[in-house]
């Protein structure tokens, strides 16, 4: 362990904290220089805590300080990290920021099982431990991004006592079903990020990885460890995903209890976090037992609103009020939910709200017409529509609006299908045009080709939790396979990712139903590059693919799907129409 002080901090590097089961985990603390006791901002995850985000993601950070330089003000950025507070913002204003290494990577040894039940006790326990420390006043708040928002809700259902306050910015917290599986259809962006981000800093990696800019140390600790060792120091998660297809108990294990979530939070969600996390955090909002919790929404990529002053600002009112005591209006001002309004072209109006789904909301059934391939809403359609299992499908559409209409809210379908083999995946996408018929993208999380909306259902994972299903937001048990009988039709009720869009008059809506990932018009046309991995070219569904094919054999699901409507059978998407708030 050494410690310095340099750069108005007084800091330590690879402090040891002493799990249950003997191991030690490493910490880089950072504290005001004058002795005292402070509030704690913790995280604890796999992306190593001495790399810093230039250096391990520099695409986004290059983005972000270039679109906002507000971020580099007051900061050497030296000491930031990917998807955690920036030391040289916080320590100022009188907290001690405690970066942990999770156990298996950066430089914090041990068997590496993300979100693994031995992972969340060592957050617990890394908690408690910064909760005694001399300069700790016993109060310890978790505040990041993806990883070091998922994890809070997991510690948080074990209640460590000294944990005052988190802020989940942009987390998802079901393992089933914003991680693995998504609506039962295997997601390859698990293993995909473990290769791209987690593997390359696995403590172990040594001398083959990155050097801190600050110590000059190995970020994946002293060892050089080989292939085979480091394979041994891990869980395989993409062979764990793949012999999980149910919500069984490996997935509950790594999701949270609501009812034990009591702690006082703030969820930020990403309109844009299609596929990740957004679910997540309309989730834990309205499901998590706390009384004291916000909700926030916002746009943009990833990483963006967390390191402006917008989300910093938020931040510290949030944490000031129930880490320091301080009296600054955070409960009595602050509205239970403020929105993020997403116009076109990427602009956005903040709103107040004071619940979600929004009370006024006006729930409108948008009927598909199969002889027309349109959206009505006067009355079903009649008659029936095939399209290939694995192809590209069908896409309905409305006349072009004649008002103004917001659609912010939860959103599902209910459609009627039969399938010719045992089983049907189905895509859904809500998606936008303009007048002269452009496709209307958004900027996603990590892909600016986004569309409004998306939601993904396999047929034979039809079956309700009916005590959890709610008006707009089906939800699926994932306990059983239910095949179907080739010919038979279906009543398939298809959760769509809650979303938020304020569509001008002349513009259009449209669902689409594909047998495969939606791709923009404009995919392979837009080049971006991608952390560090060279050129990624976005496509509308960024990284968040479902093309395994050992998970989807083209005997099962490449068969012909038929779309069936009538008044009997009143396939239709289901919306949140908001009026104007008076």
């Amino acid at each position: 362990m050494k410690s310095e002080i340099r750069d108005g901090m007084r800091m330590a590097w690879d402090v040891p904290i002493r799990m249950d089961d003997g191991l030690e985990l490493r910490a880089d603390v950072f504290l005001p220089v004058v002795d005292g006791t402070y509030p704690v901002i913790l995280t604890c995850g796999p992306y190593g805590k001495g790399l810093a985000f230039q250096d391990g993601f520099g695409f986004a950070y290059n983005k972000l300080v270039t679109d906002f330089p507000e971020v580099t003000a007051g900061s050497s950025q030296k000491y930031q990290c990917w998807e955690t507070v920036d030391p040289e913002k916080w320590v100022p204003d009188g907290y001690a920021c405690v970066r942990v290494d999770s156990r298996g990577a950066g430089r914090s040894p041990g068997h590496m099982d993300l979100f693994s039940s031995r992972e969340i006790k060592d957050i617990y326990n890394a908690i408690e431990w910064a909760a005694v420390q001399p300069w700790s006043t016993g109060k310890v708040g978790m505040c990041g991004i993806s990883y070091y928002a998922m994890n809070q809700w997991l510690v948080a259902s074990l209640q460590p006592p000294h944990l005052a306050a988190m802020c989940a910015w942009e987390g998802a917290a079901d393992s089933y079903r914003e991680w693995s599986r998504h609506g039962g259809i295997l997601c390859t962006f698990g293993p995909y990020i473990a290769d791209l981000q987690i593997k390359t800093v696995q403590h172990g990696v040594g001398r083959r990885g990155a050097r801190s800019r600050v110590t000059g140390e190995f970020v994946a600790g002293p060892a050089t460890l080989s292939e085979e060792e480091l394979g041994s120091n891990r869980a395989d998660m993409d062979t764990d995903h793949l012999l999980h297809p149910l919500d069984d108990e490996f997935h509950k294990s790594r999701s949270p209890d609501w009812s034990k979530v009591t702690v006082p939070f703030l969820s930020a969600a990403n309109w844009g976090a299609l596929g990740i996390h957004l679910r997540g955090n309309i989730e834990a909002f309205t499901r998590a037992a706390s009384k004291e919790k916000w909700l926030e929404a916002h746009g943009l990529e990833h990483w963006t609103h967390f390191y402006t002053d917008y989300g910093v600002t938020l931040q510290k009112r949030f944490f000031a009020h129930y880490l320091k005591g301080e009296a600054n209006g955070w409960k009595e001002k602050q509205a239970p939910v403020t929105l993020q309004i997403r116009h076109p072209g990427n602009r956005f109006v903040a709103r107040e709200e004071k619940e979600w789904p929004l009370a006024r909301t006006q729930w409108t059934k948008y009927y598909l017409d199969p002889a027309s391939q349109t959206l009505r809403t006067d009355a079903p359609g009649n008659g029936t529509v095939v399209y290939d299992g694995l192809g590209d499908g069908l896409t309905f559409m409305t006349p072009p609006l004649a008002a103004p209409t917001e659609i912010t809210g939860p959103v599902s379908a209910k459609l009627f299908v039969s399938s010719s083999t045992s089983d049907a995946d189905l895509f859904l996408i809500v998606r936008l045009f303009s007048p002269d018929m452009k496709e209307v993208s958004f900027l996603g999380v990590v892909d600016p080709l986004t569309p409004v909306a998306q939601g993904w259902l396999r047929a034979s994972h039809r079956k309700l939790d009916p005590k959890l299903s709610t008006i707009g937001r089906p939800y699926h048990s994932h306990d059983e396979k239910q095949t179907l009988k080739p010919g038979d039709v279906v009543e398939l009720d298809i959760e769509i990712w809650p979303t938020c869009i304020a569509i001008p008059p002349g513009f259009r809506l449209a669902l689409s139903i594909r047998g495969k990932d939606y791709q923009h018009a404009a995919a392979g046309k837009i080049p971006l590059l991608h952390q560090r991995v060279g050129p990624v070219v976005p496509n509308g569904v960024g990284p968040f693919f479902h093309d395994d094919p050992r998970d989807r054999p083209a005997a099962i699901f490449g068969g012909k799907v038929t779309l069936h409507c009538d008044s009997g059978r009143p396939s239709h998407l289901l919306l949140p129409i908001v009026p104007v708030k008076t």
